[in-house]
């Protein structure tokens, strides 16, 4: 499925949209160069799950666990892994056959050790079509 956003305020609604449809054990994966929007995106997933906390990007921690909402948010950032066996070390198979909802951002960097069954997300930017605009594919595995 492919959906066209023309502002930030759209791709948050999408986020917020899909985490109101977000199921217990559900993996995300989030793909996209600096600037695309993941984090604009993360936000509106996890106010979908009705966490209320400010949310940002995990660079620095790899995980940031977020426990108000429907559902435990599990927001991952792998951008500085330096290969999947780090991610054994935070114990991330926890986090990802829980009962939560999991995001890993720059998932392409630990395909190996994703689950079976997950949900990509890729946000795109095409200049020619207005600064704005992002071109989101979603594809389940």
């Amino acid at each position: 499925m492919i959906i066209e956003t023309n502002s930030e305020q759209e791709t948050h609604e999408l986020g917020v949209k899909m985490g109101k449809e977000s199921r217990a054990g559900q993996v995300y994966t989030l793909i996209g160069d600096l600037g695309v929007g993941k984090t604009v995106f993360t936000k509106g997933l996890a106010l979908g799950l009705g966490v209320s906390e400010p949310v940002s990007s995990p660079t620095f921690t790899i995980v940031q666990i977020y426990e108000e909402g429907r559902l435990p948010f599990y927001h991952f950032d792998v951008y500085r892994i330096g290969d999947a066996e780090e991610m054994d070390e935070i114990g991330y198979e926890d986090y990802i056959y829980g009962q939560g909802v999991s995001l890993i951002e720059w998932a392409d960097l630990i395909r190996e050790i994703l689950p079976a069954h997950y949900t990509e997300i890729k946000i795109e930017k095409e200049l020619e079509k207005g600064f704005d605009y992002r071109r989101i594919s979603i594809c389940e595995y």
